[in-house]
């Protein structure tokens, strides 16, 4: 039985291998683009006048808070399985509405395209308008919401 699970495992490291590689031809995507990235990203956050109080209020040392989305992004495009976490329960209490997940996702599409190559910032952002539609949706469902079709989470207390 053992034998069976270690051959298991193998498979799926094999395949993560072979996923992340064939992203990596496709698209240059590799830990320090991810870096890069995730870094570059956050400072426009820190430096925002809408994001910034958002995330102030609840990161205090932004190290930690960096190496936690650099594993993010890396499991996001490269399926490393370097991401432990869950971000709904993270982000299910904050006071935010649809145009911080609009704020977040600009300044996220302007600093991929300006970091990345083309096809790597494509990749970055198709799933990145992917998260923050499960956010939104999730945030929401957090309030007893349910959004309709086009219909954008309100900012709490409003």
């Amino acid at each position: 039985m053992a034998d069976d699970q270690d051959l298991a495992e193998t498979t799926r490291f094999e395949r993560r291998e072979a996923f992340a590689s064939g992203v990596s031809a496709r698209t240059g995507i590799n830990e320090a683009m991810i870096e890069r990235l995730v870094h570059n990203f956050y400072a426009r956050v820190r430096a925002d006048t809408v994001l910034r109080p958002i995330f102030a209020e609840r990161i205090a040392d932004w190290e930690p808070h960096l190496e936690r989305m650099c594993a993010f992004w890396s499991s996001v495009a490269l399926m490393s399985g370097r991401y432990h976490g869950r971000p709904m329960p993270a982000h299910a209490n904050l006071p935010i509405g649809g145009s911080d997940f609009d704020r977040w996702l600009t300044l996220f599409e302007e600093t991929a395209r300006e970091v990345c190559p083309p096809a790597a910032a494509e990749l970055f952002i198709g799933k990145a308008r992917l998260i923050a539609n499960s956010l939104e949706l999730g945030v929401a469902s957090s309030r007893g919401e349910i959004l309709a079709p086009g219909e954008r989470l309100r900012s709490a207390g409003t």
